[in-house]
């Protein structure tokens, strides 16, 4: 085995918010990523977003709003996402930034140098959408994705793709694991040998991308431009030494993962490129299908998107990712349904490795005092001979980027191990045997399921990793990320080993789950239409203590929108006199000052404001808390850790206009429980005019996260 591994995954538009069908893909990387660590293998895992082009341009002037502005929101979004759901990238990369601009500038210029660019003029159609030429008559739409295309007649730079028919050809030939699966590979193949034409790298009618060096006039075509974030992640163009070093050793790519309708792009244009360049091609470029819902493929414009967020708030991300991997055969297309969904959380999940983890480890809580015993062997069990391979094909399976068949196989061996456990029965004390001999046989069995349990967690870890950390603590086993797994055997649970601290790991789903995501997906699009912004709403926050700020002062109006007990006082201020609110306990409004007031003329002591700790922190995430106008639910970074806000202040301030904004939060608020979320401090705002419009207090300085304010 290699001793490095990059694999990427597709760098996401930036023309709306992730969603299950951008998820994904990227969960898929995070599980090769993760099994790849765990064998001891240095990988180095690559993500990020695609910010240039003309549907940017014109949907960031839709947004009243400057590219790099509409950009950063989304791009915000989409890395927030990620860290909330614990995926294990290494980098993401933005097409905005520096690095990337100086390692495509170089890149073009290496390109014209070498005498595969060279200027022309182009006319023809072209679609905003898939920002791709197509060669269709004018008025007609996209063989791609169906939008009417636009005509365009413009100066161009043209790359001499025809020059590289024969040689893609042969290569594809030399190399058939270079595009998997085999569907994609034969369209690819029927593509080139219809003939390949030079393809249009710049535009001069759009501005929002980068100049093309000694000629700004033009802008590099976005797709050439995006393909090389490959490269420029990790150093391509630089200067610096360490790029340089970093780059010579992860280049080139093992694995690009890929969404089927970009294969062109990956298995065509890039690895061109990549010869005209003389630099190596990726190893392998891997297509999944898309993921479909109610049959139709998940999309903005068909208003059918489900949100990872609303997965995770009501069953977690592991829920998700199990799902993902287990019911979709990867690199065909698969079908998501909350029904689905619920079914095989609850079969797989809850009944299945869940409830064997409680009944085993519950077990040797109740029978051995929670040490793991030691098998005495008074009875052979096939799961112990079986184990190796079991292993064996599990790992087969999931480097062959298997993962149904290989979690087929892992769930197998629970099947197994629960059945072993019921035939057993060593909960019962048949007459006839002695306690010593009963003793023995129960040490036998759950000695058994406990090193199966411990087999399965190990296999599983990459694809459900949150749970399987939580299940090898249970087992007293300590860190999974600290556990060698790359030489996995039976008989790596030692007896006398202490069990940790047991919980339950997959609590069944109640019977309201699939409602509830429903109707969180429907508030959801609800809140979307309503905010007439092509700016995608964020993802919602991580459900763990926060803050809110209410509605205005005099009225009650935050518990009159939550449809529950008023929330925890804003402090609020007039112009020119700060005022504090009372106590948390106290209700919205009490003791507050009306808006049409300038200052309050209660008094308080320095010792009453010292037991008020403001602090600084920043919005990353945004959302609106369903069926609550007023509402909006955010997360914030203290430094030291993350919060949850609810603020009253969704009238005032959308949410995508929110992120990366530093705000000042009371982090010392008794926590308080707002439509079914718990608050947990408070921000703070001015209140202006009657009406008590909510303006945030912030900073013209850059503050650290976490300082507190004296």
């Amino acid at each position: 085995m290699s001793n490095k591994f990059y694999l990427t995954t597709p760098i996401y538009y930036v023309n709306a918010r992730p969603h299950i069908g951008t998820t994904y893909t990227t969960v898929v990387a995070d599980v090769i990523a993760q099994r790849k660590r765990a064998q001891g293998v240095d990988t180095f895992f690559l993500t990020g977003t695609d910010e240039h082009g003309q549907k940017i341009q014109r949907s960031a002037e839709k947004a009243n709003c400057s590219p790099q502005e509409f950009t950063d929101q989304v791009a915000a979004q989409f890395r927030a996402l990620w860290d909330r759901m614990g995926l294990t990238y290494d980098d993401f990369i933005r097409t905005t930034e520096p690095r990337h601009k100086r390692g495509v500038a170089k890149l073009f210029t290496l390109l014209k140098e070498r005498g595969y660019i060279y200027k022309g003029s182009y006319i023809g159609q072209y679609c905003v959408s898939d920002e791709a030429f197509v060669d269709v008559p004018p008025g007609a739409p996209c063989p791609d994705c169906g939008r009417i295309t636009e005509t365009v007649n413009e100066e161009n730079y043209f790359f001499k793709l025809s020059a590289f028919e024969r040689t893609l050809l042969e290569y594809y030939e030399a190399h058939p694991e270079f595009i998997r699966p085999e569907t994609r590979r034969n369209e690819v193949i029927s593509f080139v040998k219809a003939g390949l034409k030079d393809l249009s790298v710049s535009r001069t009618s759009v501005k929002w991308g980068i100049p093309v060096p000694g000629d700004e006039k033009h802008v590099i075509y976005v797709w050439m431009e995006a393909l090389a974030n490959y490269i420029t992640a990790i150093g391509y163009g630089s200067d610096d030494p360490a790029d340089k070093v970093k780059f010579e050793k992860y280049w080139p790519a093992d694995l690009h993962l890929v969404g089927k309708e970009i294969t062109r792009f990956h298995c065509v244009y890039w690895p061109a490129i990549l010869m005209a360049a003389g630099l190596p091609l990726p190893k392998s470029v891997v297509a999944n299908g898309w993921l479909l819902f109610e049959e139709n493929k998940m999309s903005k414009s068909r208003g059918n998107v489900v949100r990872s967020e609303t997965v995770h708030d009501v069953l977690g991300t592991d829920a998700l990712r199990y799902f993902l991997l287990r019911e979709i055969v990867f690199g065909h297309d698969g079908s998501f349904s909350f029904d689905a969904l619920v079914q095989r959380y609850n079969s797989d999940l809850a009944n299945g490795y869940g409830n064997l983890v409680s009944r085993t480890l519950t077990m040797i809580g109740k029978y051995f005092d929670g040490v793991v015993p030691e098998a005495t062997g008074l009875q052979a069990a096939s799961i112990a001979t079986e184990a190796p391979n079991a292993i064996a094909d599990f790992g087969r399976s999931i480097d062959a980027l298997d993962f149904s068949r290989a979690l087929e196989g892992a769930w197998a061996i629970v099947a197994a191990v629960d059945g072993y456990l019921t035939a057993s029965a060593p909960w019962k004390q048949p007459d006839s045997i002695t306690d010593e001999q009963q003793r023995a046989f129960r040490a036998t069995v759950l000695y058994t399921a406990a090193e199966a349990i411990r087999i399965i967690t190990a296999l599983v870890y990459p694809v459900i990793p949150a749970a399987a950390a939580k299940v090898w603590t249970q087992l007293g086993l300590g860190d999974i990320q600290k556990a060698d797994l790359k030489n996995l055997a039976w008989g790596g649970l030692q007896p006398g080993t202490k069990l940790g601290e047991l919980s339950p790991v997959f609590p069944r789903a109640e019977k309201d789950a699939i409602t509830r995501m429903q109707e969180i997906e429907q508030s959801n699009a609800t809140t979307t239409a309503d905010t007439k912004t092509p700016v995608s709403e964020p993802a919602s926050t991580e459900t763990t203590q926060t803050a809110a700020v209410p509605a205005p002062a005099e009225t009650d109006g935050l518990a009159a929108a939550a449809g529950e007990e008023s929330a925890p006082p804003s402090i609020t201020t007039t112009p020119g006199a700060p005022s504090l609110a009372p106590e948390a306990g106290a209700k919205a409004g009490i003791g507050q000052a009306p808006a049409s007031l300038a200052f309050s003329t209660d008094k308080i002591t320095i010792d009453d404001f010292l037991k008020v700790e403001l602090r600084v922190a920043q919005i990353k995430v945004a959302d609106r808390v369903p069926k609550a106008d007023k509402l909006l639910r955010l997360e914030v970074d203290l430094g030291y850790e993350t919060r949850q806000i609810l603020a009253g202040i969704a009238e005032a301030y959308a949410p995508e206009s929110l992120i990366g904004r530093k705000v000042v939060i009371v982090a010392n608020l008794a926590p308080r429980k707002l439509r079914g979320f718990e608050s947990n401090g408070m921000i703070v705002a001015a209140s202006l005019g009657e009406a008590g419009k909510p303006v945030l207090a912030g900073f013209l300085e850059d503050i650290e996260n976490g300082a507190r304010l004296k």
